[in-house]
């Protein structure tokens, strides 16, 4: 690796599961190393002139998944799986502060996770009036039948050749999707795990 002139080199952080960027930071070659070796991110305190465990302080934890290199050999990468917040204020991502440009993204990549947070949140602290909370609250067989009513919705969207009708049909039949993956207990994860084992064999 080429690391500069103290022998540093910058490391971005970035979540495994979503793609958010974590947090940046320091590693020498003991920190990489050490990384490598315990399967959790080290760095180098630049203001402290020492390395330092992530996690091992606050508890928040990073399990690498992960590491790789950019072109010039002078950048690394690590996905992990997070353990609590990535930053020193408590946000998830020292990334929480956007300069206002005007512009709005349409979308955000990690949506599907948030939703699905959001629904396990549900099933753990239930809220009177909660469309999530009545689908767990009737069951697998419910759960079930709006699976099959949206899947019938998709189609007909799609015969109808309207594609803004489709994209909200397959909308609600992902939502109810996630809704029945959090009623059996199956992380979402799994579905990503099956679906990379197809693109191997593909």
């Amino acid at each position: 690796m080429n690391f500069n002139e103290d022998g540093l080199i910058p490391a971005i952080v970035q979540d495994y599961k979503t793609g958010d960027v974590l947090m940046l930071a320091y590693m020498n070659d003991e920190a990489l190393q050490k990384t490598k070796e315990t399967k959790t991110s080290w760095f180098y305190s630049r203001s402290r002139q020492e390395l330092w465990n992530k996690g091992a302080t606050s508890g928040n934890t990073q399990t690498v998944k992960q590491i790789s290199y950019d072109c010039d050999e002078d950048t690394i990468l690590l996905q992990v799986e997070p353990k609590g917040p990535a930053c020193h204020t408590g946000e998830k991502s020292c990334f929480y502060r956007d300069f206002d440009i005007g512009e709005e993204p349409s979308f955000k990549r990690e949506v599907v996770h948030q939703i699905f947070e959001s629904i396990l949140d549900r099933r753990e602290y239930p809220k009177e009036g909660s469309y999530t909370n009545y689908l767990f609250d009737e069951g697998v067989d419910k759960i079930l039948k709006k699976v099959g009513e949206e899947a019938s919705e998709v189609i007909i969207g799609a015969k109808n050749n309207d594609d803004e009708n489709l994209a909200m049909e397959i909308a609600d039949l992902t939502y109810h999707i996630l809704v029945l993956l959090a009623e059996k207990d199956l992380p979402i994860e799994r579905v990503k795990e099956e679906l990379t084992k197809r693109v191997k064999g593909d």
